[in-house]
């Protein structure tokens, strides 16, 4: 690894916090067993591509939120798959199930340790609001947010990086960008930035698949946040 950096910048959804086990569970709540023949966990598998998807379209269009982009997503999914159950006040307390994403079990403890020798800081593509409330609720320390919002374009427009870096003061050689997403780290890296990838079996859930193997090319490679922390001197 090169000098250390100053600063970490982490991705949020799937690197610090579990989506898919928070907004399956919501799904069968708000559901309350009226749509017993839906799969839940591959209603939310489809709805997060969704979302990806729809990101990668409005890359260099006018700004959206993401709040919409996931209201959206799902209201088209819903109309797909035949789900005519839901209110509208159940829809959209469904779409807010993404800003009360519970932290992985080593998030909280990595990151505290972490910032005992390092400034810690989001850069996630939601929205500034929902990275706030969701850190509050699951108790993230983080030291800053920074989210694509601010730079009006979505990771990994090389802009997202390089306004964090401005708020931070700091030149990209002094800063870690810190995700479970390789094309995350790669942008961020292809920036200047030193880059460690964290590996989240469980991203997409116990069925899900993805990459998690550890490449050569990433400053450090890590099995979760302790690991992390325990690499960086932590």
């Amino acid at each position: 690894m090169r000098r250390a950096p100053k600063a970490l910048l982490f991705d949020v959804q799937g690197t610090a916090v579990d989506f898919h086990s928070t907004v399956t569970a919501e799904a069968r709540r708000i559901s309350a067993g009226r749509c017993p023949e839906v799969d839940w966990a591959d209603f939310v598998h489809r709805w997060r591509a969704a979302y990806s998807a729809a990101l990668a379209d409005t890359r260099g269009d006018r700004w959206t939120s993401v709040h919409s982009v996931y209201r959206d997503s799902l209201d088209r999914l819903l109309q797909q798959d035949g789900i005519t159950t839901f209110t509208g006040p159940e829809r959209e307390e469904l779409a807010l199930a993404w800003q009360k994403l519970v932290p992985w079990p080593d998030t909280v403890e990595g990151l505290t340790r972490l910032k005992t020798r390092f400034t810690v800081a989001t850069l996630s593509n939601a929205d500034v609001s929902a990275v706030v409330n969701l850190s509050k609720r699951a108790g993230l320390p983080w030291d800053a947010v920074f989210t694509a919002e601010m730079a009006g374009a979505f990771k990994p427009d090389p802009v997202t990086y390089r306004m964090a870096a401005t708020y931070l003061g700091l030149p990209p050689a002094e800063i870690m960008m810190v995700a479970c997403h390789k094309y995350d780290v790669r942008a961020a890296g292809a920036l200047g930035m030193q880059t460690a990838f964290v590996a989240r079996p469980l991203e997409f859930g116990p069925g899900g698949a993805p990459d998690v193997s550890f490449e050569d090319e990433f400053d450090v490679n890590a099995t979760d946040f302790l690991d992390l922390a325990h690499q960086l001197g932590c």
